[in-house]
């Protein structure tokens, strides 16, 4: 058994799941969350989910930090019958949102990188410091084994430098790190290699196009397996709209809310938190907007028209990058369950080459397809993410090197 725990901890939360790298399997998942909240009542804060072999187990408990979050990960494992021990563990693989400049590659996980991750907190300081909580607590917690961590910014570093720099005194972005890292990198690299895979040609060979759309999403421009632009930036909260965030936005609205009386945390808070579908529709769920679209509520209509607007931008600006294009992807939830938004972004761009069929398009399934059309010059696809098995891939290549 060469078996993978893969952790992505956030502030509050510890996902996890066991996967067996060697066969691309998932073996057990599970969540433990409300991590450090009070509780209210007699109803515990904490709540703790596994799921293993078809069998659920679920129970609340107060939680008080990431040490006694793995204290309960080892407790599921155990109730369900598979005690940690026995499992066959070689490494525990950590999802880290911003890597910076520092981290190209997975890296194992020592004191210094440690600390590092919890530094770079100043780019990403709503995921960076729940990593570092989780990664101390993870190597107290399996301390025989190798931590590895594998960072959502890595791909993205081979962009050159007129993408991801912005343009402002360049001694002031030296100095405060700011320049565009994006996000998504595991998805976006994963994604791209099973698209080639799918149409039968490299990825060496390809310039592709990938939307990750869920409730955060973000496009990348990939040369020949190599991102050359993203739309996230500094922050997951540049380019697509999404769920909750903004998406690109005129600086000059964040200059005008902090004189008109908002603070720094309450800009950020609208930006983050009270934008996107949830800030123009009431509700961060694609499916809810959609349903309420239908019925004729023009605030979810345009709600939707922004994000059909934002992606199709996007995708207009990369095919201009590129050169063209040999695969656009559509990935994560929205984009592999909605076909109707799909439609409408690749809607009057024949004269690209960019042909979808509506048949293949409309089909359900939850595997890998191409739904162009056959005279496509372009092939369209949908290809199905699941970065928690590629962090499992790429921890194992690492440790047994």
């Amino acid at each position: 058994m060469q078996n993978i725990l893969v952790i992505n901890a956030g502030s509050s939360s510890i996902k996890y799941q066991l996967i067996d790298a060697e066969r691309a399997t998932r073996l057990a998942s599970g969540l433990v969350e409300r991590i450090g909240e009070r509780q209210v009542g007699e109803v515990a804060a904490g709540r703790v989910k596994h799921e293993a072999a078809g069998r659920t187990l679920e129970w609340r408990t107060n939680i008080a930090d990431h040490t006694e979050g793995f204290a309960q990960l080892t407790r599921a494992f155990a109730e369900s019958g598979t005690p940690l021990g026995s499992l066959g563990i070689i490494a525990v693989g950590h999802r880290v949102v911003q890597g910076g400049s520092d981290f190209l590659e997975p890296t194992l996980i020592n004191d210094a990188v440690a600390q590092r991750i919890l530094e770079l907190a100043e780019l990403a300081p709503l995921h960076n410091p729940g990593h570092y909580d989780a990664i101390v607590a993870a190597r107290a917690a399996f301390e025989s084994v190798p931590h590895v961590a594998v960072f959502d910014t890595s791909f993205h570093q081979t962009m050159p430098p007129a993408a991801y720099s912005y343009a402002i005194d360049p001694e002031v972005a030296e100095k405060h790190g700011i320049r565009r890292y994006g996000f998504h990198g595991i998805s976006h690299q994963v994604v791209s290699q099973r698209a080639a895979a799918v149409i039968g040609r490299p990825v060496h060979q390809l310039k592709q196009i990938v939307l990750h759309i869920g409730n955060g999403a973000s496009a990348s421009a990939i040369h020949r397996g190599r991102s050359i632009d993203t739309s996230m930036g500094l922050t997951p909260l540049e380019g697509l709209m999404m769920g909750t965030r903004s998406g690109d936005i005129d600086p000059g609205v964040l200059l005008h809310l902090l004189r008109a009386g908002y603070d720094a945390d309450g800009v950020d808070k609208l930006l983050n938190k009270h934008s996107g579908l949830f800030g123009m529709a009431g509700s961060n769920d694609m499916r809810d907007v959609r349903q309420a679209a239908e019925v004729g509520d023009a605030a979810a209509q345009l709600a939707i028209d922004v994000y059909v607007h934002r992606l199709r931008h996007y995708v207009g600006a990369y095919l201009l990058e590129l050169g063209g294009a040999d695969t656009i992807v559509f990935t994560a939830g929205v984009g592999e369950n909605n076909p109707g938004l799909r439609a409408r972004v690749c809607e009057g761009l024949s004269w690209f080459g960019i042909e979808l069929d509506p048949e293949r398009n409309a089909a359900q399934s939850d595997t890998a397809r191409v739904i162009s059309s056959d005279g496509s010059r372009v092939a369209i696809l949908v290809v199905p993410t699941d970065e928690e098995v590629e962090i499992a891939k790429q921890t194992r290549a690492l440790v047994t090197a």
